[in-house]
């Protein structure tokens, strides 16, 4: 069992899978998924009278709590699913056999269908991993935004209910007559006249029971939907670490540069004698100042490295002739041998 722990576009991840050699399949978070969506299901069955009572308090607003908690379940599962295509693509170019045509890592295919190397640079493979983390989170982006909907949707439905409450005790308030004289009639009155707040009441607290219920279900989705996709990122993020080249991108200064040098060195040297000579304002002759300063700091490093380009190339040259020596010399031997 492998471990690796890393960042991935959703943050920070642990990651195990048995086999290093090939991406891992998301089946364990769809399956927890469903066994999550089972165990909601039973809870609903046992429950089902006291939820068709709340729902028919107000059937407009929380069929439209249901049809975003519908919507939210789909979209979860489909950024799950769509894992499978990606994933089974690596696995059968890794294994050099052919396989579905991948939509997330379609840059990537095209990417190593057009390039005859067998290496990135890690300029390369960090803008193809950026690509994918950006594309990673724009498919939940939609998930997060139905789940905020869905608690909107139940507050929106208690203010709705509290308002209608309000609205109702103040006609029944008014409605009421004292004066009448008769104690069953006010009371009878009063007993019709609180059916309407009541009523509004049940609006408000059952819309809240469906949009935080519809909420916690859709963000524990969301939850196992990101894990996969953290895994898979962390994956391939391995998998693009095996073929990144690191010396591809380290910059070898180049000897035949010393007429560039040159150039910098007198531009320099020109900056300085006109700070010294006096600039327009002070200013000027402070920023002159500086980028003199910056100029001769460049100056020296590109020295200093091309010092080190040439020490390193004498060193190769020396063990290019130790090298051609000895191979004479085992010629040498090997002809000796043959004569003799």
């Amino acid at each position: 069992m492998a471990a690796v722990t890393g960042t991935g576009p959703g943050g920070p991840a642990e990651v195990q899978y048995n086999d290093p050699g090939k991406l891992s399949s998301p089946q364990v978070f769809l399956l927890s998924m469903l066994i999550f969506l089972a165990i909601t299901g039973f809870i609903a069955a046992i429950l089902y009278r006291q939820i068709s009572a709340a729902f028919t308090t107000n059937p407009g607003l929380n069929g439209l709590i249901l049809g975003v908690l519908a919507i939210g379940v789909i979209l979860s599962f489909s950024q799950v699913l769509r894992l499978f295509r990606e994933i089974r693509w690596v696995n059968s170019f890794r294994a050099g056999s052919s396989a579905s045509e991948p939509v997330l890592l379609a840059p990537m295919k095209s990417l190593l269908s057009r390039s005859s190397a067998t290496s990135f640079s890690t300029s390369t493979t960090r803008s193809i991993l950026d690509s994918i983390a950006t594309r990673l989170d724009e498919t939940r982006d939609i998930t997060r935004y139905l789940i905020g909907l869905l608690v909107f949707l139940g507050l929106l439905g208690t203010f709705w209910g509290l308002l209608a409450t309000i609205g109702s005790i103040s006609d029944t308030i008014q409605s009421l007559d004292p004066g009448s004289g008769d104690a069953n009639d006010v009371l009878n009155a009063l007993k019709t006249g609180l059916s309407a707040p009541l009523s509004g009441m049940g609006t408000a607290f059952s819309s809240s029971l469906f949009g935080l219920a519809g909420s916690l279900i859709v963000g524990f989705l969301d939850l196992q939907a990101g894990r996969a996709q953290n895994r898979f990122y962390i994956e391939l993020e391995n998998w693009l670490s095996a073929l990144t080249d690191v010396s591809s991108d380290v910059f070898v200064p180049d000897p035949s540069n010393a007429k560039s040098s040159e150039e910098i060195r007198m531009l320099s040297e020109r900056l300085r004698n006109l700070q010294d000579t006096g600039g327009s304002s002070p200013r000027v002759a402070t920023a002159m100042a500086n980028l003199a300063d910056g100029i001769s700091g460049l100056v020296k490093n590109m020295r200093s490295e091309q010092q080190l380009m040439r020490d390193w190339v004498e060193a190769q040259a020396d063990e290019q002739k130790a090298i051609r020596a000895t191979l004479d010399k085992l010629t040498e031997a090997l002809k000796q041998r043959e004569r003799n």
